[in-house]
């Protein structure tokens, strides 16, 4: 077993190599698209299934409340942390809608949307970019494999260069954490 753990640990280690080879300027614009957003008075709408959920929300919390500095809360939102709108949703439209709907009722002109899917195949999310696109947002993807059908649809993607989907999700909470930690740095208030 002690091999299978630094195995699994290198694996996680060799594809955040990757990261820094390849996607450091993906991670820029990323960042940047988002301090342009908050400094416009936009928010942040993150959302994708299960894992990525999660995901969704830890970055929310990391702005609305804070990351490594005290400041003001910055304005961010997961469309998944409400359950009845997202089972109210599915039920009456379908679950292929439930992002979508929910960015028609709460974007901005000024936000971004930000979809995250290790697969870059969810229906939902796919069409969470299509309603967002429709709106006028800048769209954001964070993927991995072959980038699926939501990196199409994304005015700037990041695919993670990995196949594993524990690789990719541990990649994406690395790229939030460095997002949510450069725009704090960038002074928001």
């Amino acid at each position: 077993m002690r091999e299978r753990v630094k195995e699994i640990i290198l694996e996680s280690i060799q594809v955040k190599e990757e990261l820094l080879k390849s996607e450091v300027s993906a991670i820029l614009k990323i960042s940047a698209a988002i301090i342009e957003s908050l400094r416009k008075g936009g928010k942040l709408i993150i959302f994708g299934n299960g894992g990525s959920a999660s995901d969704a929300q830890h970055i929310a919390a990391e702005l609305v409340g804070r990351f490594k500095k005290d400041r003001p809360a910055l304005g961010a939102i997961a469309l998944t942390a409400n359950t009845s709108v997202i089972t109210a949703l599915a039920n009456d439209f379908g679950y292929e809608v439930v992002f979508a709907r929910q960015i028609e009722a709460l974007a901005g002109k000024f936000d971004v949307a930000l979809g995250i899917s290790t697969s870059g195949r969810a229906k939902n999310v796919a069409l969470g970019f299509k309603q967002a696109k429709k709106m006028g947002l800048k769209t954001i993807a964070l993927t991995g494999g072959d980038g699926g059908e939501i990196v199409k649809l994304a005015d700037i993607s990041l695919i993670v260069p990995s196949s594993v989907t524990a690789r990719i999700q541990e990649a994406h909470i690395v790229i939030g954490h460095i997002i949510c930690e450069l725009i704090e740095e960038a002074g928001i208030s």
